[in-house]
């Protein structure tokens, strides 16, 4: 056994290395790890909310988007369509939208931020089926109501603000998803915000 003093330096030197090489290692392995947390691009566009463009949209039309994988309908309501919605609400389960499932700006009897654009998720809140667009001859369905949306899975009826009627098996007013228009031309559902 040799009495020769020990070189801690080359001992200090291997113990910082290893660290060294470990920490970048280990924050290699952690970064695709938590990186994995974050939603897919999929799942972000499935999410995402949608511009829509009604410049070219014509009083009394319907135009469908998809937004979260659902069908949004936006329409441009005329003024007979608004003033029939006035003259049905005793007819109606919610006419005041006081239901939780609402939104405060959707807490009127158009239903919207501007009265002449509605904008709600097509889907019956029975059952989940699509409703039909109506405009003209809703009539044959509610009496004296000419334009309107009516399910054809089990017959539940919609006014033109997405209300339901009374007597019918949809226990809700349709959902208004949230929404803000960015400019006069230009609406991006998935987002509440001001009104332009």
């Amino acid at each position: 056994m040799s009495n020769a003093p020990v070189d801690n330096s080359r001992r200090r030197f291997l113990t910082i290395a290893t660290s060294v090489v470990g920490g970048v290692g280990a924050a290699g392995a952690a970064v695709p790890f938590i990186a994995s947390w974050n939603p897919s691009e999929r799942a972000k566009s499935a999410g995402a909310p949608v511009e829509v463009d009604i410049s070219k949209l014509e009083p009394g039309q319907l135009v469908r988007v998809e937004w979260r994988g659902k069908p949004v309908w936006v329409v441009y309501r005329t003024p007979a369509m608004l003033d029939e919605m006035k003259k049905h609400e005793g007819n109606l389960r919610d006419p005041n939208s006081d239901e939780p499932q609402q939104l405060d700006f959707a807490k009127n009897y158009h239903r919207s931020t501007r009265p002449e654009i509605f904008i709600a998720v097509g889907i019956c809140t029975h059952l989940g089926c699509s409703p039909s667009f109506f405009n003209g001859g809703f009539g044959e369905k509610i009496e004296g109501t000419e334009h309107g949306f009516f399910c054809p899975c089990h017959g539940s009826k919609f006014d033109m603000a997405g209300r339901v009627f009374q007597g019918v098996p949809a226990p809700l007013n349709l959902e208004v998803p949230p929404y803000t228009f960015i400019d006069d031309t230009t609406i991006l559902i998935g987002e509440v915000g001001g009104v332009a």
